[in-house]
């Protein structure tokens, strides 16, 4: 029972951090849709943390997962604005939250991806199962983002080899 509370808790606490992350990158952007960007990206993991704190409270009072349509809503979408890494600043903060992002994620996604393989309970391996795919669009996202800027700042200096 230990085990799965202070998984929860991390789970929660990286959440948290994503939004934390997210909301002041949203702050420190100028452009309307950057900022629209990581607030979406807000709205999210302030979801995942509500959903989270649901299974807490459950598993403390039952010990165990509880079901939570939720999870039954689709994952973010996978399309990103293409001339949304135009609008970011390259040297700026909001290149800097991208990158710090990623690494969010990856975390984010191993995490929930080997306790959903060591769950025993189904709601339980559920949970992690849906939040790491959210994780894992919300990274693609971001690397995709990420490779644009890294274009972009090689194109601008003229990195590319002779």
């Amino acid at each position: 029972m230990t085990q799965a509370l202070d998984i929860l808790k991390q789970a929660f606490l990286l959440e948290q951090q994503g939004k934390i992350l997210y909301e002041t990158a949203r702050d420190a952007a100028t452009d309307p849709e950057v900022k629209s960007f990581f607030q979406e990206l807000v709205d999210e993991e302030t979801q995942h943390m509500a959903l989270l704190e649901t299974q807490m409270v459950a598993f403390q009072a039952r010990g165990q997962f509880v079901s939570d349509p939720r999870m039954d809503q689709s994952t973010a979408q996978e399309i990103l604005d293409p001339g949304l890494a135009h609008r970011i600043q390259t040297a700026g903060f909001e290149a800097t939250a991208i990158t710090a992002a990623v690494a969010f994620e990856e975390k984010a996604v191993q995490t929930y991806t080997r306790r959903a393989e060591a769950a025993t309970d189904p709601e339980e391996e559920r949970l992690y199962n849906w939040l790491a795919l959210w994780e894992r669009t919300h990274l693609k996202k971001l690397m995709a983002l990420q490779e644009s800027l890294i274009q972009r700042i090689w194109n601008d200096n003229s990195f590319w080899p002779l």
